[in-house]
């Protein structure tokens, strides 16, 4: 086929999707329209946050009309009442979520609107095949090859147009914006690849009878991950065998590696089902795998339940343990069943991933009660507690002490410090001494997590003050760089984190930054009102004057990025620090 001709399927098959999904591709074309707005535009405030948060509900309409309009093929073509209530109903679902689940934008939002999201998405994967599910495997190996080519044809037109103006720029000095190749990648996307992408999605009447696999996947599956999967299977045995001759248990990392892999020997199977009854490794894979990967995902549960019995559920360690249920029950699924029906398979994550961010289920109202419980035991256990009254302990233990800080710390990063049932409703983190009877001092408990992470960004909405400094010169932690400017020398020790200033060979300032983050750590992490990773400039800025008999000099630090761990003693290690420093001269 012509060149031409592939153009010109291309362009047909566009039109086709338009016709077929005409609401799923306008709600994304305005979605990448916003988004260059909002680029655009540079708008601020409260009118910038209402744009933000339609944009991420527009980002689920995708989805969610697609979803809509495959039950419509499916199950409704002639009627017309059923569509219309339908999409009424998703169009009010997207209000409800803005105004329910999108008031605050946090770590709760964020796990919900990926948790919907996910939904949607597995979703659209089976809804077509709803009563058919025959040949399961080889739908989804024609929508992950719609998605390969949408890919590539995607890369590849980008990449041209940007070429194109680069070289108009380069030739004709036109000065074209950076933000043009930003805008060019999200029409791209948003427009041009879901069109395209919807164009390659299998009908509803699809048949895959006489369809042979292909052979580059077959030799793939058997000759390569199968061999990998059974390699990484036989280094976990040998783990844990290590595990009950030391009698030490696993690291969290364990648990993570081993959920990880085991759901993708779920894929592996999934693809190798039709090929089962004519290829012996696949049989055999399929045969054996799912019975001898129990006992991996038992010492993972044991792993899980070490954390669980100390510091109790979090977000992080729901999700691991409903995914590890899903993945034992999808493995004892495959260990019995005989002959498989895979639609199963995206069914049951869906309403998986649907139990895990909604109701009284979800891992939100699971972690809040399994960490009040935590805290009112660790308050019971050190006499804290008199008649449903908290009474403040100044001798309680550091390590009694360093929990309940942490479990506060975990409300105020993820919920609301009102969440804690045992603390009076108007608590504040500086009421701690006069409430509990010692001062917030929060760490990470968990024994794999020896640093609990902190990363601060100045907030650059807010109105930086420069005053009448004449130099400015940006520093990084990264770099040992020495530089020169006003006939001084400007020295960065990233080993040591040491900033010395330098003129004719003497050093007139000489700082050590750990000084800096140590106050900055402070000031964040005792803030009830703002947001953790973004700080208001004020809080960024550091001023140092000194006054010589010649001249006198003036120096202003402001911090723009900074990142590190603390220890169980509140030691901080720094990871990167990125700062401006203006040079006043007086």
């Amino acid at each position: 086929m012509s060149l031409l001709k592939r153009v010109k399927s291309t362009v047909l098959s566009i039109r086709k999707s338009l016709r077929r999904f005409p609401i799923t591709i306008g709600i994304s074309s305005l979605l990448a329209l916003l988004l260059i707005y909002l680029i655009e535009s540079q708008i601020s405030g409260v009118v910038k946050e209402t744009l933000e948060k339609i944009a991420l509900v527009l980002g689920l309409g995708i989805p969610l009309s697609l979803c809509i309009a495959l039950l419509i093929e499916k199950f409704s073509k002639n009627n017309r009442l059923y569509p219309l209530l339908l999409y009424v109903g998703g169009g009010l679902f997207l209000v409800l979520y803005y105004f329910f689940f999108l008031d605050s934008i946090g770590a709760m939002a964020g796990y919900r609107y990926f948790g919907t999201m996910l939904f949607l998405l597995l979703a659209f994967l089976y809804i077509p095949r709803i009563g058919k599910d025959k040949d399961y495997e080889y739908y989804i190996m024609d929508v992950l090859q719609g998605f390969a080519i949408t890919f590539i044809y995607s890369f590849v037109l980008y990449i041209g147009i940007s070429i194109i103006l680069l070289t108009i720029n380069q030739l004709f000095d036109i000065n074209i914006k950076g933000e043009l190749y930003l805008y060019t990648f999200l029409i791209i996307v948003f427009v041009f690849a879901v069109s395209l992408f919807l164009s390659k999605l299998p009908s509803i009447e699809r048949e895959y009878k006489g369809v042979k696999y292909n052979k580059s996947l077959i030799v793939l599956l058997t000759y390569i991950v199968i061999p990998l999967i059974s390699v990484y299977t036989l280094i976990l045995y040998l783990y844990f065998a290590k595990i009950l001759v030391t009698n030490e248990w696993p690291r969290g990392l364990v648990s993570h590696l081993v959920l990880w892999y085991s759901t993708l020997s779920v894929g592996v199977i999934f693809l190798l089902t039709p090929i089962l009854e004519e290829n012996r490794i696949a049989k055999l894979f399929k045969e054996i795998f799912p019975k001898i990967i129990l006992p991996i995902l038992l010492m993972m549960f044991l792993s899980i339940y070490q954390r669980v019995a100390q510091y109790g559920i979090t977000e992080n360690r729901y999700y691991v343990i409903i995914l590890g249920l899903w993945v034992l029950g999808t493995m004892i699924y495959f260990s019995i069943k005989k002959p498989l029906k895979n639609i199963l398979i995206p069914i049951s994550l869906s309403i998986v991933v649907l139990i895990s961010v909604y109701g009284p289920l979800s891992s939100f109202s699971v972690a809040k009660y399994s960490q009040n419980r935590r805290f009112e035991k660790i308050l019971i256990a050190n006499n804290m507690v008199l008649n449903g009254e908290i009474i403040p302990n100044e001798k309680v233990s550091k390590e009694a002490q360093k929990e309940l800080s942490n479990i506060i710390s975990y409300f105020h990063r993820n919920h609301s410090i009102n969440d804690i049932k045992s603390l009076p409703r108007d608590f504040n983190i500086d009421d701690m001494e006069r409430i509990l009877g010692f001062k917030y001092n929060p760490y990470s408990t968990t024994p794999f997590e020896e640093y609990s992470y902190f990363y601060y960004s100045i907030d650059l909405e807010e109105p930086i003050n420069i005053g009448d400094f004449q130099y400015l010169v940006n520093i990084n932690s990264w770099q040992e760089n020495e530089i020169e400017v006003a006939e001084l020398i400007i020295r960065y020790n990233r080993q040591e984190n040491i900033l010395a200033i330098s003129k004719k060979d003497e050093v007139i300032l000489q700082r050590d930054i750990m000084d800096f983050v140590r106050d900055l750590y402070e000031k964040v992490e005792s803030d009830t009102n703002g947001r953790k990773n973004l700080v208001h400039p004020i809080d960024m800025i550091y001023d140092i004057s000194l006054l010589g008999i010649e001249e006198n000099f003036e120096f202003r630090f402001i911090f723009t990025n900074l990142s590190g761990r603390v220890d169980e003693d509140n030691n901080i290690d720094l990871d990167g620090a990125e700062f401006i420093l203006l040079i006043g001269l007086r």
